[in-house]
């Protein structure tokens, strides 16, 4: 039996604990100085430590962080891997486009058989692979083509390959018709991409032979007549000048030179009108359907150019100008276009749209596809547009489009790819499906040689993608915007570095864990994104709930004096989500968080010979082995063709399996996803695949079925390379064995 004065004595120890527990919760709460959500963060501060925009340009929302800052872990970093080891860290090595020997970007005249976009389209991807993974043989590979590039440039400012200008110096030359005749007007559309290049390597060197090149070459932009300046007669410059738009305006924020305004405004005047409603069709060239007599719709206007790739990459031209101009219908101009072709074209999941090459109206069906480099363009597009607004849809596009559309349309060891894959693609092999798809030739097949520009351009995706996961703001702060393991490591607040450590195999996960690592304690504001479709988020600190609602589609700003060792833990806890696609025969598709489910069907990979199912304009070096670079036909080996029976409450029709987590590290095969939904269906027997070799189009849910009923497996879209993403739905009183 204890005596009063050990009682006495317990109490003494239980109420100092107490009292400890209570400091402890009340020295948190007054550490965390704001707690709040906004819609974007504050543009009232300029960061003193990054470059953002200067006056008079619109303020930056979201700053880009030097490429190196951020390090990427778990899948993601796996991705990056495969495609070191994969066709990326090869091309140069196998590509004709990609030889040095008569290259035109390795000669100082710019002269030579080899040399347009796939060199700069390959050194996006090649060489930021190189500086985030730290890779050395990386690094010195692209600085030869890098040194090439800068050491090409002439004394009138022009780099690269291509025509300089040399003829046109006195007013008689540049009227003279007779002469006009003989030259090509300058296509600057390459260099608009090796630009791109030379910033990553300036962000990651600080070497200024890049500024002096840039300065010179947009000194030169500025001399050329308007009249023979993105000149119609090179399509692809007119259609994308906002890429070069962007260039001029990263270069104005580092020098402050105000005649760069006055390009970035003849840039935007010169390009293609993204930003105008009710385009005619006669300024962007008629299509060939055109030409052959069929009638258009008269919506059809309402876009510059229906080209799949031109929409991705340069629909946001008017939202960069925007920067400059600060009208807001310049801003509004960029949502429109995206808003226009996924109301026609996107009634898809996936987040990109049915077009193959050319959207044509009638063809709109999830059995049509986009280009691989249209899907990264997506991606990059929306890595601006993030920057440029903050707005949050962005970040979620990004991840649905990198979730879902990009991982199936490369091969799980990255060493093939396809040029068109679709939402609906049950067959995967080196057929010519036109008119079906919309150009004739091998374009669903995985070959490492097809096309030259896909094969080229989509070594961009991943690395941008983990270049934009974090992004410093305005505030001195930084902002979790794009999830996916990482550590950032940045300067916040008074200068101080801090380096945080993200861990998650989210989207497949969860909860995102955070810990900070920092050498003395330090005030600032740490920004998370909630995604659009997270309406039951919350997030701790330290062990303990943070008591504040979290809203989806806006940012939780937590500004305090962060310590070392600090953790946060984000639960973004997914649903069952089914979406109607009413424009699109009622279909539906199927959505858990940021990830779409498609059936689970068996794959068959044949192996082809590569120079035998190759497009004809794939070239090789010499003396590559064709037999080490197979392409792969994919053939289904289960059926395809169901519909879903849904209950009346959509979202209680399925049963989620968690499987453990891969051990490669690769979520994206159908051996290895690690979420599967279980849902009820019929097999639609007269769904079957066409004349053109592809999965018949939908018919109109819902749709009857005398099948037996059967238990289908759905897996994450992005691991499907035969996939149904947009289902038909079963009649819920259809007859047979129910």
């Amino acid at each position: 039996m204890k005596t009063t004065n050990q009682i006495l004595h317990l109490k003494t120890i239980l109420y100092v604990l107490l009292l400890f527990f209570i400091s402890c919760r009340t020295n948190q709460k007054k550490s965390i100085l704001e707690a709040i959500i906004v819609e974007v963060p504050s543009t009232s501060q300029k960061n003193n430590h990054y470059i953002s925009n200067r006056a008079p340009l619109q303020p930056s929302v979201l700053i880009k962080l030097p490429v190196g800052s951020i390090d990427p872990d778990g899948w993601l970093k796996e991705y990056l891997h495969r495609q070191r080891s994969g066709l990326t860290g090869n091309l140069g090595k196998i590509s004709a486009w990609l030889q040095k020997e008569n290259n035109a970007w390795l000669d100082k005249d710019g002269k030579g058989n080899w040399g347009w976009e796939e060199v700069p389209y390959w050194l996006k991807g090649y060489a930021n692979i190189g500086y985030i993974l730290d890779d050395p043989e990386m690094i010195k590979e692209a600085k030869i083509w890098i040194d090439g590039a800068i050491n090409s440039q002439k004394p009138n400012g022009f780099f690269g390959p291509g025509f300089a200008w040399e003829s046109y110096i006195s007013e008689e030359n540049r009227t003279a018709e007779r002469l006009a005749k003989k030259l090509k007007k300058q296509d600057y559309w390459a260099n608009m991409i090796m630009l791109y290049c030379l910033q990553s390597y300036y962000e990651y060197t600080a070497d200024e032979r890049v500024i002096t090149l840039m300065t010179n070459y947009f000194k030169h932009q500025l001399g050329v007549p308007d009249e023979d300046f993105l000149s119609e007669s090179q399509y692809w410059q007119r259609i994308r000048a906002g890429d070069n738009l962007h260039s001029v305006l990263w270069l104005y924020n580092r020098t402050g030179e105000s005649w760069l305004l006055k390009l970035a405004e003849k840039v935007h005047r010169n390009t293609a009108p993204w930003s105008k409603r009710d385009n005619t069709l006669e300024a962007i060239g008629s299509p060939k359907e055109i030409r052959e007599g069929m009638e258009w719709p008269e919506w059809y206007g309402k876009l510059i150019d229906w080209h799949n790739v031109n929409i991705a990459q340069a629909f946001r031209e008017p939202a960069q100008y925007y920067l400059l101009s600060g009208n807001k219908k310049d801003l509004q101009a960029t949502y429109d276009n995206f808003n226009i072709i996924r109301k026609y074209f996107g009634q898809v999941p996936g987040g990109m749209y049915c077009s193959d090459e050319n959207c044509r109206p009638g063809y709109d069906d999830p059995r049509q596809g986009v280009e691989t480099c249209g899907m990264v363009e997506q991606m990059n597009s929306d890595e601006h547009l993030l920057r440029i607004t903050g707005d949050i849809f962005w970040a979620d596009h990004v991840e649905n489009v990198a979730f879902n559309t990009y991982p199936a349309a490369v091969a799980p060891d990255f060493k093939s790819l396809r040029y068109i894959t679709s939402p609906n693609m049950v067959i995967n092999d080196n057929k010519n499906h036109s008119p079906g798809i919309d150009n004739p030739g091998p374009h669903l097949m995985m070959n490492p040689f097809s096309s030259r520009c896909c094969q080229h351009n989509h070594a961009q995706g991943w690395p941008y993608f983990a270049e934009n996961l974090w992004m410093a703001t305005p505030d001195n702060g930084l902002a979790a915007v794009i999830y996916a393991s990482s550590s950032v490591t940045a300067k916040v607040g008074d200068g101080s570095v801090v380096t945080i450590k993200h861990t998650s195999n989210y989207p497949f996960e969860d909860a995102l864990n955070f810990e900070i690592t920092l050498q003395k304690s330090t005030a600032f504001p740490l920004y998370f994104r909630i995604p659009g479709w997270a309406n039951d988020a919350f997030i701790s600190l330290n062990g303990e709930k943070i008591d504040i609602k979290l809203e989806a589609g806006k940012y939780l700003k937590v500004n305090r004096e962060w310590s070392n060792g600090d953790k946060i833990q984000l639960q973004l806890p997914k649903k069952i989500q089914v979406k109607t696609w009413e424009a699109n025969h009622n279909s539906v598709s199927v959505n858990y968080g940021p990830l779409t489910f498609s059936l689970k069907i068996g794959e068959n990979y044949i192996k082809k010979d590569s120079d035998k199912t190759s497009l004809h304009d794939s070239k090789w070096q010499k003396g590559v082995n064709a037999k080490e670079w197979p392409s792969y036909e994919i053939h289904p080996t289960t059926d395809w063709n169901y519909g879903l029976i849904l209950n009346e409450d959509p979202t209680t029709s399925f049963e989620i399996e968690i499987k453990p987590w891969p051990k490669d590290n690769f979520p994206f095969t159908t051996a290895s996803a690690p979420i599967v939904l279980k849902v009820k269906a019929k097999k639609i027997p007269d769904w079957k695949i066409d004349k053109y070799g592809l999965a018949g189009e939908l018919k109109d849910s819902p749709i009857n079925s005398n099948e037996v009923i059967e238990t289908v497996e759905l897996i994450p879209m992005g691991a499907a390379r035969l996939r149904i993403s947009a289902f038909p739905v079963i009649k819920k009183k259809s007859k047979g064995t129910d």
